[in-house]
């Protein structure tokens, strides 16, 4: 039996505490619960800036990476032992050995990955790897990273970007969600368009293109996940399983590509 392509994704991951919010996280359940069911998944996170491109933790889960400061305490006790995926591992590597350079750590999962994936697969149970997104690489290479990553969508792996769209934390207001201001709408509305019309050269070169960059990316990490998911769904379609936005300032625009 062929098995079916997988989709890839992106997750606007948005604020750690949304993993106590069921209004936050219902979205994502229901997204999850459409998806066809994984081998396995290969997490691309805004919290991981590496160089080279460098493969986490591949044996287990048990121990997460609390990425975060002055949150209740709760927040750190929480716990996701999903497997990890040493098989995936070997593979991404071999795809990637011919074109960049690659090394293995033990880093475990940090709060961009094991957030989103708690509420989307809560048993548990799917084997995870996530690799770094080097901090050296433009945009036309974090797209190319993208696509020698493909061929693992035929492998029964999912893909998934996780950052957010709009990610300006000094305009945030964190104790409420108002309206986005205008450069926030603005932004994010010109990313989804990029988006549905899948003009990569736009997204590529959002510092350029989009409407005052810089005020919705003071720093561009949670952007450039979005790269790698684009680059790995090259050709493909795109539709938001999640929108809108959390403390005004943050876009929660979570994006499935799949023709």
């Amino acid at each position: 039996m062929t098995r079916q392509r997988m989709p890839v994704g992106f997750i606007g991951h948005g604020n750690p505490l949304s993993i106590a919010d069921p209004t936050r996280t219902a979205p994502w359940i229901a997204w999850a619960q459409q998806l066809p069911r994984p081998k396995s998944i290969l997490v691309v996170s805004a919290h991981w800036e590496d160089t080279p491109v460098t493969i986490g933790a591949t044996t287990t889960h048990e121990d997460l990476l609390y990425d975060f400061w002055g949150f209740p305490d709760f927040m750190y006790d929480l716990q996701y032992p999903a497997p990890g995926a040493p098989g995936l591992a070997d593979r991404v590597e071999s795809l990637l050995e011919s074109s960049v350079s690659v090394q293995r750590s033990e880093r475990p999962l940090d709060h961009g990955a094991w957030i989103p994936l708690m509420r989307m697969w809560p048993e548990a149970d799917t084997p995870i790897l996530q690799i770094s997104m080097p901090i050296e690489m433009d945009e036309e290479h974090l797209f190319d990273l993208g696509g020698d990553l493909a061929a693992l969508r035929d492998e029964g792996v999912f893909i998934l970007g996780t950052g957010n769209l709009v990610h300006d934390l000094r305009g945030a207001d964190l104790r409420s969600d108002p309206t986005p201001p205008a450069h926030v709408s603005a932004f994010d509305a010109w990313v989804a368009r990029a988006l549905k019309r899948r003009d990569d050269d736009a997204l590529l070169r959002w510092r350029e293109r989009a409407p005052e960059p810089l005020r919705s990316h003071p720093s561009a990490e949670h952007y450039r996940p979005i790269l790698v998911a684009a680059g790995a769904a090259r050709g493909d379609s795109a539709r938001f399983s999640v929108e809108g936005f959390e403390h005004g300032t943050i876009s929660r625009r979570s994006v499935q590509f799949q023709n």
